[in-house]
């Protein structure tokens, strides 16, 4: 195992964890360490008020959000300037879809995957439906992503890892060859990111958006937008509004993100994966034979989040039966609905995502119950 990491100290932070509960839901949210709600309750006890006043409270806030903007970039690997809040990943790429879809045409098309979470295709989709562009889907292996561009391909959108197969994709490559005939390469990096290290500069992205709630913040949303795009594009505001956020942020759940981002560096990431890799082979290992697992069947490739389905067992019945044993899981098609829809799964699959403050005894406790299952 990874030593790495001193789990029960990382544990020991979180209030949440102090119950006999195994949480293996994390990627519909992680549990929020004890940091976190103590920045966002500090805030509001504190410094709550609109930015923008001639007082104190009210510059606090001002200084809240240019911290929040500088630890955004810090945890994107941008420029802060290149960051933006919402109320949600959702909410945010439906705006941004939004102002883009100012420049594009009837006719214009946008490559998404069979591998992506819905909130990366739905936006497309309705533009689809408003403007007329066309929407053509890569296949689960993307091996025919290329074959989906044509020389009215104006963005190439996909996940940076699967939140259904935990499959792992070359961003970096994907970001290349979307540029290479012009387009625009459109990350959904929202489960990727309580799991590794995300520098956009590196893989070049032009739009990359996450949820601070899926790495141990509030709920929240996140974006990265290329400084060309941010001066280039209208977006939809009320016009005092800074920047493209269209409104009053949610200054509390700020300074609940700056927390999240300053726990994760206590951490580092080199310690997280490993630990998140050596709890993943375990699973695997442990995987009862009478199990269908989907995606890859090793760690290569793909982050700790598996999918999959017991013989003569529902995806409900075994997450129920698990719940009760208080083993949280999710089942259904967690809003990959192109995953499911590939795989032939009308009520989609179980799915157990581990997150670094799992342990070792966890992972044996529900591959133990899985087995009670068969």
């Amino acid at each position: 195992m990874h030593v790495g990491l001193d789990v029960e100290a990382v544990r020991a932070r979180f209030s949440a964890l102090q119950r006999p509960y195994a949480f293996f839901d994390g990627p519909a949210g992680t549990q929020v360490p004890d940091e976190v709600i103590e920045a966002i309750a500090g805030y509001l006890r504190e410094s709550n008020a609109n930015a923008g006043g001639e007082f104190e409270t009210s510059r606090r806030t001002d200084g809240l959000i240019a911290a929040a903007r500088t630890t955004a970039g810090r945890f994107l690997g941008c420029d802060p300037d290149e960051t933006l809040f919402g109320p949600s990943m959702t909410n945010l790429n439906f705006a941004l879809t939004r102002a883009l879809a100012r420049e594009l045409k009837e006719g214009d098309e946008v490559v998404v995957t069979r591998l992506d979470h819905d909130a990366n295709i739905s936006p497309w989709l309705e533009l689809e439906h408003d403007l007329g562009i066309v929407v053509r889907f890569a296949g689960l292996d993307l091996s025919d992503l290329e074959d989906q561009f044509t020389d009215r391909t104006r963005v190439v959108a996909f996940p940076f890892a699967s939140n259904a197969l935990g499959t792992l994709v070359d961003a970096h490559r994907i970001c290349e060859l979307a540029h290479e005939i012009g387009a625009l390469a459109w990350v959904d990096a929202v489960h990727y990111a309580p799991h590794g290290r995300i520098e956009v500069a590196r893989i070049d992205a032009d739009v990359l958006l996450c949820s601070p709630y899926k790495f141990y913040g509030p709920h929240m949303g996140l974006a990265f937008i290329r400084r060309e795009l941010l001066e280039r594009w209208r977006p939809y505001k009320a016009r005092p509004a800074p920047r493209y956020e269209s409104g009053t942020m949610q200054h509390e759940l700020l300074a609940g993100f700056v927390a999240a981002v300053e726990y994760l560096e206590s951490l580092g990431w080199e310690d997280i994966s490993g630990h998140e890799r050596d709890l993943g082979q375990r699973f695997l290992d442990g995987l009862p034979d009478n199990a269908t697992l989907y995606g890859s069947q090793t760690m290569d490739g793909r982050v700790p989040t598996f999918a999959f389905n017991l013989d003569d067992k529902s995806p409900a019945e075994v997450a129920a039966q698990l719940g009760k044993r208080g083993i949280f899981v999710w089942h259904g098609d967690y809003y990959a609905v192109e995953v499911m829809k590939a795989l032939g799964l009308p009520e989609g699959a179980v799915r157990v995502g581990i997150v670094h403050y799992n342990t070792a005894d966890e992972v044996d406790r529900l591959l133990a119950e899985l087995r009670k299952l068969v």
